[in-house]
């Protein structure tokens, strides 16, 4: 259902699960909170990292929007007519995905364009505003080229992502004061690292039978598709086992058919991660969101098979150039590790190893015994909480400071 026509109107676009669940959906609550009447367009981008499902969760989630899943926004990109077009667009507010996309829009429906975080010297004067993450990125923003008047400090929309997701129940099965698994949602995430985490959990297992072990996954994340990828076991070179995936009342679980173990999958992830004593995950918008909650986690990115993981820009696709493109893959993956000093976002931010990053070719057997190490490491555990909640506590609030912008760049708009 689409709201009012009467109100101002604004699209976002958007790409993948991250994006929309960790910028867009806390943005789409404070624009409704602040302005009940706006028309609110979704648009979700086509991108290699999207699972497929954004446009039905955030139907689900938002109602008096109107959601356009990949292929409707290619027919807007092209000119054509398609269901529930807007009529007009006030602004256009980019939130992931190619610039380029929002761009096209905002062309054309005559919208003003917003971006956040990132810009090109080539779209210099096309965003009438450009919302900052810190000033860090302020800085950026102007390397890019961007009129340094048209910056607003608004901070990591992530933040309030990540307080408002907590917020939900603690789900049934949840690790209370143990450890909590986070192994990704994008499709190559899914299909390798599920096998390779559930092993790990098995070898904490092996050492600790009683150990309160779950993983957390996406709702955008389909259980048949876990399903499929526990059942293959991931790439040989990831040394993971097979597994299942059982449900049964409503629960599922991740199951090792030969010791008959079975390890709780949980759909609140980050409330989940509220009653846990550490995490496991893998860099990304995830230890933004943990470090806002201020739990402890290790971050790990297994490149045994450096092939299979997505980089960002079309260097993601060289494996697919015939006869030389895997080789070619594997040597930019290994290059890019071995210069880039942190990849999780806390340690780029604050340059230093605030959150203990495990890299390069491992061993299920390895990263468990370091995860038990650090779950069993107080100090280090009470340490970590501190600096971890105190590292993003300036950025509360950055939804409601950005759909303030958006809503007075619509009212601009609407006074011409």
């Amino acid at each position: 259902m689409a709201a009012s026509a009467s109100g101002p109107s604004v699209a976002i676009t958007c790409n993948g699960p991250g994006e929309f669940a960790g910028w867009a959906r806390p943005l789409l609550l404070r624009l409704f909170a602040r302005c009940p009447e706006a028309n609110v367009h979704v648009f979700f981008v086509p991108d290699d990292y999207a699972t497929g499902r954004e446009a039905e969760v955030a139907r689900a989630l938002f109602p008096r929007a109107t959601v356009h899943d990949a292929k409707t926004y290619v027919r807007a990109a092209l000119g054509a007519k398609f269901p529930n077009m807007p009529r007009r667009l006030d602004v256009v507010q980019y939130l992931g995905g190619d610039l380029m996309h929002a761009v096209r829009l905002a062309k054309r429906f005559a919208a003003h364009a917003l971006t956040y975080k990132f810009s090109r010297p080539r779209y210099r004067d096309v965003f009438l505003r450009a919302f900052a993450v810190d000033m860090a990125n302020v800085e950026q923003l102007v390397r890019w080229r961007t009129h340094r008047d048209r910056i607003v400090l608004t901070g990591n929309l992530a933040i309030d992502g990540a307080l408002l997701e907590a917020q939900s129940p603690i789900e049934p099965g949840a690790a209370d004061d143990g450890i909590l698994i986070m192994p990704g949602s994008h499709r190559a995430q899914v299909e390798q690292l599920f096998p390779f985490f559930f092993s790990v959990a098995m070898h904490m297992r092996a050492e600790r039978p009683q150990l309160p072990i779950s993983f957390g996954i996406s709702p955008f994340t389909a259980l048949d598709d876990v399903r499929s990828a526990m059942r293959a076991g991931g790439d040989p070179r990831l040394y993971a086992r097979k597994g299942d995936v059982v449900e049964e009342s409503g629960a599922a679980f991740l199951c090792d058919a030969e010791h008959g173990t079975r390890l709780p999958i949980v759909r609140n992830a980050l409330a989940a991660a509220r009653a846990a004593r550490l995490v496991v995950t893998i860099p990304g918008t995830k230890t933004v969101e943990l470090a806002a909650l201020g739990t402890p986690m290790i971050s790990c990115v297994p490149i045994n098979a450096p092939e299979l993981i997505a980089i960002n820009g079309p260097l993601t696709y060289l494996d697919r150039v015939p006869i030389v493109g895997t080789a070619l893959k594997r040597a930019v993956v290994l290059g890019l590790d071995k210069r880039v000093p942190y990849v999780a976002q806390p340690n780029i931010d604050t340059q230093s190893s605030l959150i203990p990053e495990l890299r390069g070719t491992l061993m299920p057997g390895q990263v468990a015994w370091v995860a038990l190490r650090y779950f069993d490491d107080r100090i280090w555990l009470e340490q970590s909480r501190t600096r971890l909640q105190a590292l993003y506590a300036d950025h509360v609030g950055a939804a409601e400071r950005m759909a303030d912008g958006i809503l007075e760049s619509a009212a601009a708009k609407g006074a011409h």
